[in-house]
């Protein structure tokens, strides 16, 4: 059985392992190299386990552990061309690191891993759908100011999401944090609203998609609760209710001990 492990997700960082008990890989690592260590080692996971580092983009918070991490366990790391050339170029990456370019997917021991690309403020950012041994799928989708038809396509042909729902507008618009910074996230290239990621979600459902996981709260601009209720509000006005019709939960800012079989 395949699964997914939601290590750390939101402003301060973020990682995911996908796979099965005996094989996987992460998803960005966006944490310290001991905090995901543990992370995994928690979660009843070898880090011999993973078989190689996808990073969705070159930001801090999806790849500050990726020098060390590689270098220390031999990760091959696969990402877009452009990502990897900002990797390189800042200094994120060792020159004796394996990379590749990932241009659509990739067979890494029994499993699939689809590329694909997001709207975002880096240089090539993406997302990956991963593919288990038994047909199972899985999407990680965060870090896009749109959803782009692609991200919508591959979530309505996953059997589990993990969508970015990362901020309440009125709570980011009220907030402190400086006018361009608030423009930046609410633009094209930004983040996902608790509303647009809403009404997504209800698209989904209704094309048979049902099981959900929120990503990347933004510690200041959201809440656990109010991204919660802002999806089911919006799916229940839909008439679709949540356990039977759908399944919803939030994806854990720091390591617990979470495993999500799909």
């Amino acid at each position: 059985m395949a699964k997914i492990v939601p290590l750390f997700s939101g402003s301060k960082g973020n990682s995911y392992y996908i796979g099965s008990g005996t094989e996987g890989v992460l998803i960005d690592a966006g944490r310290s190299c001991k905090q995901i260590v543990n992370a995994v080692e928690a979660n009843g996971l070898k880090m011999s386990n993973i078989g190689a580092v996808f990073i969705t983009h070159e930001h801090t918070d999806h790849c500050s552990a990726l020098k060390v991490l590689a270098k220390k366990y031999k990760f091959e790391v696969y990402a877009s061309f452009g990502t990897l050339h900002a990797l390189e170029t800042g200094n994120k990456i060792s020159a004796e690191t394996i990379t590749n370019i990932i241009e659509n997917e990739v067979s890494i021991g029994n499993m699939l891993v689809q590329r694909i690309n997001t709207s975002h403020d880096a240089a090539e950012s993406c997302c990956y759908r991963i593919i288990a041994p038994d047909g199972k799928s899985a999407l990680i989708a965060t870090d896009t100011g749109v959803i782009l038809p692609e991200i919508h396509n591959a979530a309505q042909a996953s059997d589990f999401v993990v969508l970015e729902s990362n901020h309440d507008i009125e709570m980011l618009r009220n907030g402190f944090y400086p006018f361009m910074l608030k423009r930046r996230i609410l633009s094209d290239k930004g983040h996902l609203s608790n509303d647009i990621c809403a009404e997504e979600l209800a698209k989904l459902v209704n094309c048979g998609t049902y099981r959900f996981m929120l990503g990347h709260l933004s510690e200041e601009n959201n809440t656990s609760n109010l991204a919660l209720r802002t999806s089911s509000d919006k799916l229940q006005e839909q008439g679709m209710k949540l356990g039977s019709d759908y399944t919803l939960e939030t994806a854990p800012s720091e390591a617990q001990i979470k495993t999500v079989i799909f």
